[in-house]
């Protein structure tokens, strides 16, 4: 999952997002670094090649000390945050999507609004997304 550079609040909401990205029949990698240095902590190609980020918030604090999302919108077709049950969700932007997650799963509580990617957009973050779980499949053969 690879999910170890965040901290463990934001880890295991990592973990309940994959699974219910996996119950959408999402395929998940949780930090991977965008073409524009940004790293998101969650992205996800749906079964049509539809492309997800969510942003993880694990607390307040963290919401309001990190004004980057904007930044990972145009490499994605749907932006959502996660963030815990306790979390203000009215902090949470209207236009983008809202996850509550803890370390066992996750509902959406709000889609968000979608921004189809252009098809060479498309392309290039489904081929970094590829490249990057091929290789952290490969990680233990290569040790």
């Amino acid at each position: 999952m690879q999910a170890e550079t965040l901290d463990p609040g934001a880890a295991e909401i990592a973990r309940g997002v994959l699974r219910l990205l996996h119950d959408y029949g999402f395929a998940g990698v949780t930090e991977m670094t965008l073409a524009n240095g940004r790293r998101a902590d969650v992205a996800a190609i749906g079964p049509g090649g539809e492309i997800s980020i969510v942003e993880i918030k694990s607390s307040v604090a963290d919401f309001r000390s990190d004004q980057k999302w904007p930044e990972y919108r145009p490499f994605c077709d749907r932006f959502y945050f996660a963030v815990s049950q306790g979390f203000p969700q009215e902090l949470i932007p209207e236009d983008t999507g809202l996850i509550i997650a803890d370390a066992y799963g996750g509902a959406v509580i709000r889609e968000p609004d979608i921004e189809k990617l252009a098809a060479a957009r498309r392309k290039a973050v489904t081929l970094r997304f590829a490249r990057l779980a091929a290789t952290r499949l490969c990680q233990p053969a290569l040790a």
